[in-house]
C-alpha cells in the first residue's frame, strides 16, 4: 500500500501543481470585490435561480419576459454556484474561475502524450500567464466556459485516436454541440481543426473514417439543435421573448446577431441606448470607447444603506464606475437579493497607482480609458484595430493575447521541421505532426475571423489564447530537444518501427538531418525571441518606455546566447533566459485584474486598471433609488412586475437588488421589439404592469414609450426620492440619466 503510495506521488507533476495554485490565485484573488461584475447577466442568474422556467430558457427577468442575448448553458453552472453557496460577488464568477482553471489543466493534458512534461507544462504556464485568459477567467461572461468546453472537446478528440476509441469521437463533436449553446456559432471556430485532425491522425481506412465522421456530425448537429429547437417549437405565449433577436426565434439569434452580424456588421438592434459598432449613430469624436471602460461592477456604497438620489455612491473612485458596491448598503446577509441584499462584498481597497504614462491613441491601443484606435474597419466603439491580416498585432487586441503570437508562429515551424524526414510521403503524418496540426487549425480560423470580423469585443480573444499557448510551448520544447540530441534517437527509433530494421545508411541519414535541423532550429529560436520581444517593447511603449529599451536589449542578449552557446547547449541556463525574457511583460499585464480586482463585464487588463485616477464608467454598472423601490412596493399591489422600462441597464440592478421581476421592452439595449402597444396595454389593464420607468437617454421611437408619455400619470419626484442616477453602460458612454415614473392605466 505504502509502495503504491509513493508510486503515485513520484508521478506527480509538481510544475504543474505549481501552476494550476498559479492560475487560481490569478483567476480567484479578490472576486469576492468582484461587485455584480456583467450586470445584465448577473441579474439573469438571480431570475434564473428563482424559477425553473427562468432557469430552462436563460432569461433576464423572474418573470420570463425575455432573455439574455446568449444560451444559457454558461449561465446554468453560474446558477447552480449561487444554489450552492448563496448570492455573493464571488459565487457569481465561480464557475469562471474554476473553468479558466481547467482549461490550463487541459492544456497541459492535451499536449504531455505527444510532446512530454516540458511542453505541456509550458502550454499550461503561457496559457495561465495570458492576459485576456486572466481577465476572462474573473467575470461572468461566457468565454471562459466556452473555452474550457472547447479545450475538453479537443481532449475527448485526442482520447479517441489515441486509445483507438472512435465512440469518444461523437463524444468529442457533441461536446461542440454543447459549446454552441454556450456562445453560438463561436464555438465551430475549432471544426475545421477538429476534422482535419481527426482525418489525419486516426488509423482507420477512408471508409470507416468517412462513417464516423458522419456520425460525428451527426452528433454535432443533435446536441447543438436540441435546445434551439425546443425553445423555437414552443408556443410564442408560453415562453420569453428571445432577446436580441429580430423574429423572437434562437436560430435567427444563432445566425444573426451572434452570427453573420459579427463578421459583417452589427444590423440589428442598432440605434437607441447603444447605437453598435457600424451604426450611423456611432459618433466618432468621442475619445474613449465605452467598451474599453474598467468595470462593470458595482461596490457596495460605504456607510450608507442607499444611493442618494442623484448622487453617486461614495467611495475610492478608482474603478471604473462607481467604487461603492451594488445597491443598497453593507449588510452581508448572505440571502438572495428578493431579501433586499446584496452580495456580501468587502470593502474597495485603494489601488496601486504606477507611475506610467496614459495612451495617447497613437497606437490604436484598446483597453481601459484609451483613446483612439480601432476607428477604421471593425474598430467602432469596441476599439478592437483596424480590419486587415495584422489587426491581431495591433496593441488594440495584441495587448490583450499577443504578446507571444510570434513564437507561437515560428514555434511550430521549429517543431514541424523537428519532425520532418526525407523519403517521407508528404500525405504522411507522424503522430507529432497531427498534433502540431491540430494547435494550427484552430489558430488559422480563428485568426482569419477576427482579423475580418465588424462587430465583436477585445475580450473574444480568448477564443485564440490555446493554440497561441500550445504552439509556443511546443517550439521552444522542440528547440531544447534537439539541442540536447534526443531527436536523433527517436528518428531512430520511428524509423526501425516502420522497417524490419535500421541500417548503416539509415543511422548516417539520421545523424545528417539531426544536425542540419539542430542548426536551423538555433536560428529559428533566435529570431523567434528577438521578434517576441520586439513586439512586447512595442506594446508596453506606451505606459513604459524604459521597459521598451529592457526588452529590446534582452531580446537581443538571449538571441546571441542561444546562437553563441549552441555547440554547448546549456538546458536550464537557456530556457531559464528565454522564459525570463518572455514572461515577464505579459505576466505583469496578467496580474493587473488580480491587484485591481477586476470582474468586468467586459474585460480587459493593462496597468491602467492599477491607475487611481482611472474612473470610467462601467458596461452593465447602474445604481438603484431605494426610495423608489420602496414607493413601489407599497402601490404596486399584485402586479407581476416592478415596472417597465426600456433597456436592461435600468432593469438589472433592480432585479439584482430586489429579485422581483421588471419588464424590458426593448431588451438588452432598447432595440427588440419584444411586445406590442396592443400586449401591453392588455398587460397594463389586467393589473400586471402598473408603473413606467422612462430614462431620458431611452429612445423615443417605440410605440409603447410615446402612449406612455400621453396617457401615463407622471408620479412626483417627490414621492419617490427624486431622479435616479445610473452609471451608462452597455456601450452608451458615461452619464447621468434621469428617471421619470409613470402611473398607467387603461379605461
Amino acid at each position: 500500500m505504502k509502495q503504491k503510495m509513493r508510486e503515485k506521488i513520484k508521478k506527480i507533476d509538481y510544475w504543474l501543481v505549481a501552476i494550476l495554485i498559479l492560475a487560481a490565485f490569478l483567476y480567484g484573488w479578490n472576486i469576492w470585490k468582484a461587485g455584480y461584475a456583467n450586470q445584465f447577466y448577473t441579474a439573469a442568474i438571480v431570475s434564473m435561480s428563482k424559477s425553473w422556467k427562468a432557469f430552462w430558457y436563460g432569461s433576464f427577468d423572474p418573470a420570463s419576459f425575455i432573455t439574455v442575448d446568449k444560451p444559457p448553458v454558461a449561465l446554468w453552472f453560474m446558477v447552480i454556484c449561487v444554489k450552492i453557496f448563496g448570492f455573493h460577488s464571488w459565487s457569481i464568477v465561480l464557475s469562471s474561475v474554476l473553468f479558466g482553471i481547467g482549461s490550463v489543466f487541459l492544456m497541459y493534458k492535451l499536449i504531455k502524450p505527444y510532446f512530454g512534461r516540458l511542453a505541456a507544462n509550458l502550454g499550461a504556464l503561457f496559457m495561465t500567464l495570458t492576459p485576456i485568459v486572466v481577465a476572462n477567467s474573473r467575470t461572468n461572461n461566457m468565454d471562459a466556459t466556452l473555452v474550457f468546453f472547447l479545450l475538453l472537446a479537443g481532449y475527448v478528440l485526442h482520447k479517441a485516436i489515441l486509445k483507438h476509441k472512435p465512440l469518444l469521437v461523437l463524444v468529442s463533436f457533441a461536446l461542440i454541440g454543447i459549446s454552441f449553446n454556450i456562445k453560438m456559432l463561436q464555438a465551430f471556430m475549432v471544426l475545421p481543426a477538429m476534422y482535419f485532425f481527426y482525418f489525419i491522425a486516426s488509423k482507420q481506412n477512408w471508409k470507416k473514417k468517412t462513417l464516423w465522421t458522419i456520425a460525428a456530425t451527426a452528433s454535432l448537429a443533435v446536441f447543438t439543435l436540441a435546445w434551439p429547437l425546443a425553445v423555437d417549437s414552443t408556443n410564442k405565449n408560453n415562453r420569453p421573448y428571445i432577446g436580441s433577436s429580430s423574429t423572437n426565434s434562437v436560430l435567427n439569434l444563432a445566425f444573426g446577431y451572434n452570427g453573420t452580424e459579427r463578421l459583417l456588421g452589427q444590423s440589428t438592434g442598432t440605434g437607441g441606448a447603444f447605437p453598435g459598432m457600424n451604426s450611423k449613430n456611432n459618433s466618432s469624436k468621442s475619445g474613449t470607447a465605452p467598451s474599453g471602460t474598467k468595470t462593470g461592477s458595482m461596490k457596495k456604497p460605504s456607510g450608507t444603506n442607499s444611493a442618494s438620489p442623484g448622487k453617486r455612491p461614495s467611495g475610492q473612485m478608482g474603478q471604473g464606475g462607481p467604487s461603492a458596491g451594488g445597491p443598497g448598503g453593507t449588510n452581508s446577509n448572505k440571502q438572495m437579493p428578493g431579501k433586499n441584499q446584496a452580495p456580501s462584498n468587502s470593502t474597495k481597497t485603494k489601488r496601486p497607482s504606477g507611475s506610467m504614462k496614459r495612451p495617447s491613441g497613437k497606437m490604436g491601443q484598446g483597453g481601459p480609458g484609451r483613446k483612439g484606435g480601432g476607428q477604421g474597419a471593425g474598430g467602432g466603439i469596441f476599439n478592437v484595430g483596424t480590419a486587415g491580416p495584422f489587426r491581431i498585432f495591433q496593441t488594440a487586441l495584441g495587448q490583450q493575447v499577443s504578446w507571444l503570437l510570434p513564437l507561437s508562429l515560428i514555434g511550430f515551424v521549429i517543431a514541424y521541421f523537428n519532425e520532418w524526414r526525407k523519403k517521407k510521403k508528404w500525405l504522411k503524418f507522424n503522430k507529432r505532426q497531427t498534433h502540431l496540426l491540430y494547435w494550427f487549425g484552430w489558430l488559422v480560423p480563428v485568426y482569419g475571423f477576427f482579423s475580418m470580423a465588424q462587430f465583436f469585443h477585445p475580450y473574444y480573444m480568448i477564443m485564440i489564447a490555446p493554440p497561441i499557448a500550445a504552439l509556443a510551448a511546443i517550439g521552444i520544447a522542440s528547440f531544447v530537444e534537439n539541442r540536447t540530441k534526443k531527436k536523433a534517437a527517436e528518428k531512430l527509433e520511428d524509423i526501425n518501427s516502420e522497417t524490419d530494421g535500421l541500417t548503416t545508411d539509415n543511422m548516417a541519414e539520421i545523424e545528417k538531418e539531426t544536425k542540419f535541423a539542430s542548426k536551423v532550429n538555433t536560428y529559428l529560436m533566435a529570431f523567434a525571441v528577438l521578434a517576441t520581444t520586439g513586439l512586447q517593447a512595442w506594446y508596453v511603449y506606451e505606459y513604459y518606455p524604459w521597459a521598451t529599451y529592457l526588452l529590446v536589449i534582452a531580446g537581443l542578449l538571449v538571441s546571441g546566447y542561444i546562437v553563441i552557446s549552441a555547440k554547448k547547449f546549456n538546458k536550464k541556463a537557456s530556457l531559464s533566459a528565454i522564459l525570463i525574457t518572455l514572461l515577464l511583460a505579459p505576466g505583469f499585464w496578467s496580474l493587473t485584474p488580480t491587484l485591481s480586482g477586476e470582474s468586468a463585464a467586459v474585460p480587459t487588463t493593462g496597468p491602467s486598471l492599477l491607475s487611481s485616477n482611472n474612473v470610467n464608467d462601467s458596461f452593465g454598472s447602474g445604481s438603484v433609488n431605494t426610495k423608489l423601490i420602496s414607493y413601489l412596493e407599497k402601490h404596486n399591489g399584485s402586479a407581476t412586475y416592478l415596472f417597465a422600462t426600456m433597456d436592461s441597464n435600468t432593469a438589472a440592478p433592480y432585479i439584482i437588488k430586489t429579485g422581483k421581476a421588471v419588464m424590458t421592452i426593448g431588451g438588452y439595449n432598447g432595440t427588440d421589439n419584444a411586445i406590442s402597444l396592443k400586449k401591453f396595454k392588455q398587460l397594463v389593464k389586467a393589473g400586471k404592469v402598473k408603473y413606467f420607468y422612462l430614462t431620458n437617454d431611452n429612445g423615443n421611437n417605440s410605440s409603447i414609450v410615446k402612449w406612455v408619455k400621453k396617457y401615463g400619470t407622471k408620479v412626483s419626484a417627490s414621492e419617490y426620492g427624486g431622479s435616479s442616477t445610473s452609471s451608462q453602460s452597455m456601450g452608451r458612454g458615461p452619464g447621468n440619466s434621469t428617471g421619470t415614473l409613470y402611473k398607467l392605466s387603461v379605461k
